[in-house]
């Protein structure tokens, strides 16, 4: 054996630390804390990816306030503070905290460079603070205390089915079951009502869960881990028992739960869940090439399309990783990250293009360099000052290509640019995707 080969030898047998994507322990991340360069790819939008200067940032929470802290660079200090006892909680350190939609910018951002695990290191961090006693804070009580009583966030009363309207049918027992969510349900119903009228085009039968709860997003992103995880296995339990194939929810929030954090905090693949988790996007995409959706109706209107971060750089499938870390900080068996690469993408830009009459108009921050629009994952209840700057800058740019109406896939989306262009004094209308296809079909 050579010299040469001798020192990567000994490199290779040096001492391996365990590894586990688990974010109820928060020294699963001590490493990924550690090694932040702070290098602020995190913050701004690499430049081969950005045509101009004026939207450049892709991290809102230190676009809203730009000391350091704000951003996962500071964040990563702060959570080596907080885990090593030297840093206790604050209300100013967990505004810090709160005051971000974990909207995912800066994971992808940073895997640019390097393979560290922010997203999950922030997640762990929330989950910490509540571990502690710090947290949740009392907007997030108060979410949870609606879940808890009504079923929804919002703690109305009414029955969570009324958007199902007489010309809507809802089949007893089918493949597919379409979960609502709280927004659909009770605020934005012409997103169901949409996706109901998407079924009907493309003749397929649906059925919904005969007590729709909420999906536990919120308490999930505020670091209530052991809540949430209740509210999934008891959601999980309650799709297995219909015996459904297939859930498709035209929510960018309830799919990432479903999809991502479901089997994050179950210990599972995303495979492993017993049916297949869709996206209104993924459904309508399929029928498309399949033939069985055909968009025919013209919509004259120009448009442009806003990349929710939960159909976006937040949704790649989730597989449980537990190994070691060896030499050089390589991990053992190998894995491939999640990049935000696998988000709908493509699935969106074919059916947008596919509509008749209408004229489709990039934003110039798109796909996984998207900005966060500001009004998801408990963040706008707690900092509504946050989601205002947040949403602002990203109706600027809306505005900056002439958009006669900006399109998402996220109910949480279509109310923070509603409310947003109703105080500018703008009419550029927020619409939903399933809204847009259900426009251009002829039934």
């Amino acid at each position: 054996m050579s010299v040469v080969d001798q020192k990567l030898g000994d490199r290779y047998d040096t001492p391996k630390t365990p590894v586990a994507f688990d974010i109820s322990n928060l020294k699963n991340f001590v490493y990924d804390m550690q090694h932040c360069i702070k290098c602020k790819g995190c913050y701004w939008v690499e430049h081969s990816y950005n045509p101009g200067v004026k939207f450049n940032v892709r991290c809102s929470s230190n676009f809203y306030n730009d000391f350091d802290a704000y951003g996962a660079m500071g964040k990563m200090r702060i959570g080596l503070g907080v885990e090593e006892g030297k840093l206790k909680w604050t209300d100013k350190l967990l505004e810090i905290l709160y005051a971000c939609t974990l909207c995912g910018a800066c994971d992808v951002g940073c895997k640019r460079n390097l393979d560290l695990e922010i997203e999950l290191s922030l997640e762990a961090l929330r989950v910490q603070a509540v571990k502690d006693g710090a947290a949740p804070l009392p907007a997030h009580k108060k979410i949870y205390e609606n879940i808890v009583k009504k079923n929804n966030i919002f703690g109305a009363t009414e029955n969570r089915a009324k958007w199902v309207t007489a010309d809507v049918k809802v089949a007893a027992k089918a493949d597919v079951l379409y979960f609502a969510g709280c927004s659909a349900s009770y605020v934005n119903q012409d997103i169901a009502q949409a996706t109901a009228k998407i079924f009907k085009a493309t003749g397929t039968p649906f059925m919904m869960l005969k007590d729709e709860k909420c999906c536990g997003n919120v308490p999930f992103s505020a670091g209530m881990f052991d809540d949430a995880k209740k509210i999934a296995q008891a959601n999980v339990a309650a799709v297995k028992a219909t015996g459904a194939k297939t859930l498709v929810t035209s929510c960018a929030e309830c799919y990432r739960m479903w999809k991502v954090d479901y089997p994050k905090m179950l210990d599972i693949a995303t495979s492993d869940l017993g049916f297949e988790v869709l996206h209104l996007i993924e459904f309508a995409d399929k029928a498309l090439a399949d033939g069985k959706l055909k968009l025919t109706k013209p919509v004259d209107m120009r448009f442009t399309y806003h990349d929710a971060c939960s159909v976006g750089r937040l949704c790649d499938a989730w597989v449980p990783y537990k190994g070691e870390r060896g030499w050089m900080g390589m991990i053992y068996p190998g894995l491939r990250r999640r990049r935000g690469r696998q988000g709908l993408y493509k699935q969106s830009r074919n059916l947008l293009n596919a509509i008749p009459g209408a004229t489709f108009a990039e934003l110039v921050r798109v796909r996984e360099n998207a900005f966060c629009c500001g009004g998801g994952r408990g963040a706008k209840q707690a900092f509504p000052d946050y989601a205002k700057v947040t949403g602002n800058h990203r109706f600027e740019e809306i505005q900056s290509i002439g958009a006669e109406a900006i399109i998402s896939a996220c109910p949480w989306c279509k109310s923070q640019f509603s409310e947003i262009a109703k105080e500018n004094g703008d009419n550029v209308k927020a619409m939903d995707i399933a809204e847009l296809i259900a426009a251009s079909v002829e039934i």
